[in-house]
């Protein structure tokens, strides 16, 4: 019998539909989709970065069904971002993707009724790597000021199937990561750490065997180490995608605002005093 997908909810928070933010050649156009707050703003921007080991996924998809409710209620607008999937094209390819949307999102901030200055990424488990990438390597019309990563993978180079071509990393990086050991390292988070980098916060099930606690607790103090803020918020009894969490993801939602409204706060200090 054929598993049909449910036909999707409105979404009534949309503001801005299909978006086409980069046109990489011979490829599918990328998409976005824009959810803005009523009002002239201009407000913060959190792009949603979506999991799936890489080579699944779409930008629709979502853990917290109320998230853009949630979040557009705090004041943020959000963008759900598209990216080639890694059957489709190689590791950096969603990089480029990544940051193809971020420019776009700049560029039109004016029109769009955005911040440029507090853009901000959440991803999810694969889509956490991209989200930690892109908060550790922008620069310039690129940067992002505060990172947010559930069950996020942060070190490709540690993953146990090394010499499996079919695992999701290898797909990722078009072969077996034993063969790749350099490459991974630059595809993960845990290796591209510097003083710089912006804040971050790690929501992770305490009960994941996928991306286990203990690797977002070592990218932590990792990141702590170089100076860097980097809140870690476990979440009792949950697994990958936070299942058989103790608590009701929404909360993780707001503590996800509660974040970036401390981050975004404390930035608008510094450039008030000169610091930045």
């Amino acid at each position: 019998m054929t598993d049909f997908h449910p036909i999707p909810e409105p979404r009534k928070t949309l503001t801005h539909a299909n978006c086409v933010v980069s046109t990489p050649l011979g490829y599918r156009p990328l998409h976005l989709d824009l959810h803005v707050p009523p009002g002239d703003g201009p407000f913060p921007v959190l792009l949603w970065i979506h999991g799936g080991g890489w080579i699944t996924g779409s930008r629709v998809w979502t853990v917290d069904h109320r998230f853009h409710e949630r979040m557009v209620a705090r004041g943020y607008a959000v963008a759900d971002v598209d990216y080639r999937l890694a059957l489709e094209a190689t590791y950096p390819a969603q990089q480029a993707d990544i940051d193809a949307a971020i420019h776009w999102l700049r560029h039109h901030a004016s029109a769009l009724r955005i911040d440029p200055g507090r853009l901000a990424v959440l991803g999810e488990s694969a889509g956490g790597q991209l989200a930690a990438i892109a908060g550790l390597t922008g620069t310039g019309d690129a940067a992002i000021q505060a990172v947010i990563l559930w069950y996020g993978a942060v070190d490709l180079s540690a993953v146990r199937a090394q010499d499996d071509p079919f695992a999701e990393p290898a797909i990722l990086l078009g072969g077996p990561l034993a063969e790749r050991a350099a490459f991974a390292r630059l595809a993960s988070p845990l290796h591209n750490i510097h003083p710089e980098a912006p804040p971050f916060l790690l929501v992770h099930g305490t009960d994941d065997e996928i991306v286990p606690l203990a690797e977002a607790v070592g990218f932590a103090e990792a990141l702590r180490a170089q100076g860097v803020r980097c809140d870690v918020l476990p979440v009792e009894g949950a697994g990958h995608v936070f299942a058989g969490a103790s608590v009701e993801v929404g909360t993780l939602t707001e503590a996800g605002a509660d974040f970036l409204d401390d981050v975004f706060d404390q930035l608008r200090l510094d450039v008030s005093r000169g610091a930045v």
